[in-house]
């Protein structure tokens, strides 16, 4: 059983009204404190699949009329124990557990999705080593060096950032994330070029030669990728080995890529070129698939029309992207 606790400071005038309010939730436990004459605490011990509903009432009744405030903290150990009550969990409805929040709260999740939407100096410079190491590991034919770069490399967080965006529909947080998966892609392509400027095409290097050929099974293995990663990013558990694959998916061919635009190699740079999008596409598809799927949603009936609309017409897009892409696929294998 995963616990969080959430704080909530609430006007004194409004808090009697509030006590009635939180019983209709799924409390464990509450405890209250004077802050002071016009101020209250309340601490509410809650399981983590019920953090949102809280959250939302909070949100949407609460919005600017009596400055409430909430902190949600993440519970690692609760004495005394709790213990699952299995007459009560046998009795409930199979359908309402199959609707029971298995992730984490929007609210967690959008704030990790605005750090993750954002290029920082950490950002910046992990793209630059990370780019580096996969050229060399490319060139020297070394998949080790390549999957050592693909560890490093931080690309799963603004592209799950724009899925998520795209499910929420909000627009000023998807243009970061544009803006942020855009150095993301130019940084390694940049520094390829460089490289495809100075030397040869690393020709004899299977790694090298693994991202001029493409197979619609690109397109599998990259829609499992966004999958992973956005179940991953969703249920709050370590990306760092999800990352790993979104990365192989991205880092390699946008250095390929690079490589022959820098060795003016235009007409076999489409290859690679294909493989990215497809790749791209994939990932962002998925995201957007895992995340509706799950239920993350706005609370406000006029946001939740926007929501709609922008999923709609994302995947509507991104599923004829991915549609002519396959298509070119084809044409290219035969």
């Amino acid at each position: 059983m995963e616990l969080q606790l959430i704080e909530v400071y609430i006007p004194a005038h409004r808090f009697e009204r509030f006590l009635k309010e939180v019983e209709e939730y799924h409390v464990i436990e509450k405890w209250y404190t004077k802050i002071s004459e016009d101020e209250q605490l309340a601490k509410i011990l809650i399981e983590k699949k019920y953090a949102e509903e809280i959250l939302d009432f909070l949100e949407v009744n609460d919005r600017g009329q009596d400055n409430i405030r909430a902190l949600l903290y993440n519970i690692s150990t609760y004495v005394p124990r709790i213990e699952v009550d299995k007459e009560e969990d046998e009795a409930e409805n199979p359908e309402e557990k199959q609707k029971e929040i298995t992730r984490a709260s929007r609210h967690e999740l959008y704030n990790v999705v605005q750090s993750s939407s954002t290029s920082s100096v950490n950002y910046i410079w992990m793209l630059l080593l990370s780019s580096v190491v996969a050229t060399a590991g490319i060139v020297k034919d070394s998949p080790a060096i390549v999957i050592g770069a693909m560890v490093i490399a931080p690309l799963i967080g603004p592209f799950t950032a724009l899925a998520f965006a795209a499910t929420l529909g909000d627009y000023n947080l998807m243009k970061r994330s544009v803006l942020t998966c855009l150095y993301g892609l130019a940084i390694p392509v940049g520094i390829a070029i460089i490289f495809g400027l100075l030397f040869t095409l690393p020709v004899n290097s299977d790694e090298f030669l693994a991202r001029t050929n493409i197979e619609l099974m690109d397109i599998v293995v990259a829609l499992a990728a966004g999958t992973a990663g956005a179940m991953s990013f969703a249920k709050r558990v370590s990306e760092a080995l999800v990352g790993v694959m979104v990365s192989v998916a991205l880092l390699p061919p946008a250095v390929v890529l690079g490589m022959m635009l820098g060795a003016l190699e235009f007409q076999q740079a489409l290859t690679p070129l294909i493989l990215l999008m497809v790749n791209i596409s994939a990932i962002l598809f998925s995201a957007i698939v895992v995340f509706w799927t799950s239920g993350i949603e706005p609370v406000n009936w006029s946001e939740i029309q926007v929501a709609h609309t922008s999923k709609t017409y994302a995947l509507i897009f991104i599923s004829s992207v991915i549609i002519i892409l396959a298509v070119m696929i084809i044409i290219i294998q035969f």
